[in-house]
């Protein structure tokens, strides 16, 4: 039979240190969002062609939605199995938006 003070007394220190790990990567992911977003706020006033520009917000908005689903959201946790389960029907959402988009721009639907 185990000591059910030890027990305690070490969940309640290993919590004690999981928050202060937490505290510390909430702030780094804020830090990292706010670099990103300043960074997105700055090169929207440069003279970058509009194409190069578009892909970067669409990268740089990739990266921030990482961040946010992964450690605001706590995806990152997960189990690998859920992590699939709630990524892949995303992925395939916006490939199909992509698809209807592009037949549409082909078939003059959509202009383009």
């Amino acid at each position: 039979m185990t000591d059910m003070h030890h027990e305690v007394v070490s969940h309640a220190s290993e919590e004690k240190a999981h928050s202060a790990l937490n505290t510390k990567t909430i702030w780094k992911v804020f830090w990292i969002l706010l670099l990103v977003t300043v960074f997105e706020v700055a090169i929207s006033f440069t003279a970058i062609p509009k194409v190069v520009l578009i892909w970067t917000f669409i990268a740089l908005t990739i990266v921030k939605s990482y961040y946010i689903v992964g450690y605001f959201m706590h995806l990152k946790f997960e189990e690998v199995p859920f992590q699939w389960t709630v990524l892949l029907p995303f992925v395939l959402i916006v490939y199909l938006i992509f698809i209807a988009l592009y037949e549409g721009t082909a078939l003059g639907l959509i202009p383009g």
